[in-house]
């Protein structure tokens, strides 16, 4: 057995015992031959992609014996926190998180834990919370593929660029940039890269997005190279902004998440990159964790990542960076959308 393969063994067994033992676990959710509930803490259904995830996130715990309890906050932290209240109370016994505000969410850990429920941080990770597992991508090596992708697409691998960070509140968004800067920093520094404008999305939101490419091109000019966005929702807004000023197509423009929105874009030439997370592996991977942790059973995390107070264990899954190129060997041939839906209106190749 290698060490790290020892440390994940010892992780599960940590996870599997801890929160109040093996007996606190039989005295929620009903007895031991009672229905086996796991709760779902979304922040929001807004988008499409968070609405595949509740998807995969039920199909798969109903696979494994389980009932999955769904709630979604609509952006709101004082509703995402009553959301929280209200699945204790109806017995889960283990809880996925998806949460609006990384740090606000850290009370509902403790909630949960007073009630000896273990809580998995979902895709976005709990900032300052005692999380007892983390389910996610790399963040940080998406931020870096997107930077990859986009200096390799740049000529001479140099140019001007606008960066769209996330929502401020999103660890995530933070983690994103600081794979990004890893790469960019340094060419920056030489003056290959000029970053012109840069600002945060509020809430992720697209009409955030165009405000900021809006604010960039009153400021710098139509003379921009690529736009540098954290996900296909401020693609969107951003391509909005360029194709008012005629330019769309003839810049570059990043995201993440494979949105079949931005999937079209890639078919018609106005969005050049996105970086395809496959949800069903990581929603799998949640729920048998969540199923396994309400059980007190091992899970094994191979990795950790520390969310400002512990070194969270982690199961993080890879992701792929998607152009037009590789569209068809990667999300067509997935079967994560189909040709007919990417292509819709448009001539396929």
């Amino acid at each position: 057995m290698t060490v790290s393969l020892v440390l994940s063994v010892l992780i599960g067994l940590v996870l599997a015992r801890g929160r109040g033992g093996e007996g606190a676990a039989a005295t929620q959710g009903g007895d031991a031959g009672g229905e086996l509930l796991i709760g779902i803490s979304l922040d929001t259904l807004k988008e499409a992609r968070w609405q595949a995830d509740r998807d995969l996130l039920v199909a798969k715990a109903k696979e494994l014996g389980a009932t999955a309890l769904v709630q979604s906050a609509n952006s709101d932290d004082t509703r995402q926190m009553q959301d929280v209240e209200a699945l204790i109370t109806r017995g889960v016994r283990a809880l996925i998180i998806v949460p609006h505000d990384s740090k606000t969410m850290a009370r509902a850990v403790e909630l949960a834990h007073k009630s000896h429920i273990p809580v998995i941080a979902y895709d976005r990770m709990i900032r300052d919370a005692d999380v007892d597992l983390y389910v996610s991508f790399d963040n940080k090596r998406v931020g870096t593929q997107q930077a990859e992708w986009l200096v390799k697409h740049l000529p001479n691998g140099k140019g001007k660029i606008i960066r769209i960070y996330g929502a401020p509140t999103d660890g995530n968004a933070k983690m994103l940039k600081d794979g990004q800067d890893e790469l960019l920093e340094p060419l920056i520094k030489k003056g290959d890269i000029q970053v012109v404008h840069e600002d945060w999305a509020e809430e992720w939101k697209p009409e955030n997005g165009k405000k900021i490419v809006n604010a960039a091109i009153t400021s710098h000019g139509r003379e921009i190279d690529a736009v540098l966005a954290a996900n296909d929702g401020t693609a969107g807004g951003a391509i909005q902004a360029l194709t008012e000023e005629g330019i769309a197509g003839k810049v570059l423009v990043t995201g993440q998440d494979a949105e079949l929105a931005a999937l079209q874009r890639l078919a018609a030439g106005t969005q050049t990159m996105t970086i395809y997370k496959p949800l069903a592996v990581l929603a799998g991977n949640a729920a048998a964790a969540a199923v396994k942790l309400a059980k007190r059973e091992v899970v094994i995390a191979r990795s950790t990542v520390n969310n400002g107070k512990l070194d969270v264990p982690a199961i993080l899954s890879d992701t792929v960076a998607v152009d037009k190129a590789n569209l068809e060997s990667t999300i067509i041939k997935d079967g994560f959308h189909t040709k007919d839906e990417i292509y819709r209106g448009l001539a396929t190749p």
